[in-house]
């Protein structure tokens, strides 16, 4: 099955003139955008939402110095296909970002960044004087919608999504939490629309069958090690195909979510592998041009592949629900069970799921418009104080010490140290007074439920 979409709608202009709140020369600037990012995963999404904005702006891409920053090839695999490369990255301390923004002024600043970290960056970029548009989402599939992305991100001004489902979701829930948060509607960025009919004429047949593994789904060792046994068996089974399971990271590299039971060290412990079943990483776009089909519990590639018309299941075999991140597949006629897979019982999905589900039409595009009036906004002095919905005390020596938090030792900020300084002393005040107000049963039973 392919899926053609139709050309995109031109750019939305920014209407320059209208900046009548600045100097003469900066009204003739051109729109100035920098994307804040952190993982590999946030860092492949926004340097691609960075991509898709005009083509006319002066864009920036500064990488902040985390425990989880991508190794170089990583950055590598994360920038391929945008348009940008490594070289154009910038690796600095969380410091350096606020200081590099309030230095350069930018019109846009896109946020794309782990929850935590992301609550600290925007908590200090909504207060700068003059502040940019601050734009923010999640990079990758997002259903169920979920209160801490909205909580840690309530302080952006546009909250990117990337299907009618999605922002349905999210626009309930904020409803529910009581913020006014705005959802706009973006395609994935990163996906390719599918071959012209001349390209697949030309395409040789597929070679692979790419398993695409999450650190975190499933959890569970005895699942995982469950998982590569499947695998194993597709292998044997179907010694004609390479059997790739794609890493997003190998040993030694960090990556959005920690992994205890890495594929590759169950791959080390696995008896008779077969020859045909091996590891790898890189872009998942280069895997995808020698698949033959995709496999995954949940992983966003399932959409990259149905863009290419690349046959996909979503495994269900250990169960569909929130802790897996497959509900989005329910009634996509992609879910299917480890027989199927080891059959090779490949998929494509049902018509109806398709424009609901990350495949609606670029017309039906909402987020450049929102970008633009929300540009318009700033140009007026008129963009809004958003205030978390979980007020936070400590004002600035709080803010430093949650920065302190997330970023470890590499914030080198003075305000980290001081933090650090009266932070720890104060928290072990904190937890002991706790502690002893804690009846001794209480504690106890926390203690042996892991509490």
């Amino acid at each position: 099955m392919t899926l053609e979409f139709p050309p995109a709608p031109a750019t939305v202009a920014v209407r320059k003139a209208s900046h009548s709140r600045r100097s003469a020369k900066r009204a003739v600037d051109t729109i100035s955008a920098v994307v804040i990012v952190d993982s590999d995963s946030y860092t492949k999404w926004g340097v691609a939402i960075l991509a898709s904005m005009p083509a006319d702006w002066n864009k920036k891409i500064l990488l902040v110095a985390t425990p989880v920053a991508p190794s170089a090839a990583q950055l590598t695999a994360a920038v391929a296909g945008s348009g940008f490369v490594s070289a154009d990255v910038s690796r600095v301390g969380v410091a350096e970002v606020i200081r590099r923004v309030r230095a350069d002024k930018p019109d846009v600043v896109l946020v794309s960044m782990l929850g935590l970290p992301a609550t600290v960056v925007l908590t200090e970029l909504h207060e700068l004087p003059d502040r940019p548009v601050l734009v923010t989402g999640l990079p990758g599939i997002s259903i169920p919608a979920t209160e801490l992305a909205i909580l840690r991100r309530v302080q952006a001004d546009l909250f990117l999504v990337h299907s009618k489902r999605e922002v349905r979701a999210f626009e309930l829930l904020a409803a529910e939490l009581g913020t006014d948060l705005r959802f706009a509607l973006s395609r994935l960025p990163f996906v390719r629309t599918a071959l012209t009919a001349t390209e697949r004429e030309g395409a040789r047949p597929g070679t692979d069958i790419v398993f695409a593994a999450q650190a975190i789904v499933p959890l569970d060792r005895g699942d995982r090690t469950r998982m590569l046994q499947i695998l194993a068996l597709l292998a044997e089974t179907h010694p004609q195909y390479r059997v790739v399971i794609k890493l997003r990271a190998t040993r030694g590299e960090q990556q959005t979510h920690d992994e205890d039971d890495s594929y590759e060290d169950l791959l080390d412990e696995l008896e008779n592998a077969p020859a045909n079943l091996v590891v790898a990483s890189g872009p998942m776009g280069r895997f995808l041009d020698d698949a033959a089909a995709l496999v995954t519990i949940s992983s966003t590639s399932a959409i990259e592949a149905i863009a290419l018309g690349v046959p996909v299941i979503a495994l269900d075999e250990f169960g569909v629900g929130p802790d897996l991140i497959n509900d989005v597949f329910v009634d996509s006629g992609l879910l299917a069970d480890a027989e199927a897979l080891v059959a090779a019982d490949f998929r494509t999905p049902a018509p109806h799921w398709l424009d609901d589900n990350y495949f609606h039409a670029d017309a039906d595009n909402t987020w450049l418009t929102a970008l633009d009036e929300l540009l318009r906004e700033r140009s007026l002095g008129m963009l809004p104080d958003r205030a978390p919905l979980e007020p936070r005390r400590g004002g600035a020596l709080r803010r430093a010490w949650e920065r302190r938090k997330e970023f470890g030792g590499l914030d080198r900020s003075p305000s980290a140290i001081v933090a650090l300084v009266v932070g720890v002393p104060a928290r072990a005040i904190v937890r002991l007074v706790l502690f002893v107000r804690t009846p001794r049963a209480v504690r106890a039973a926390n203690r042996i439920l892991g509490g």
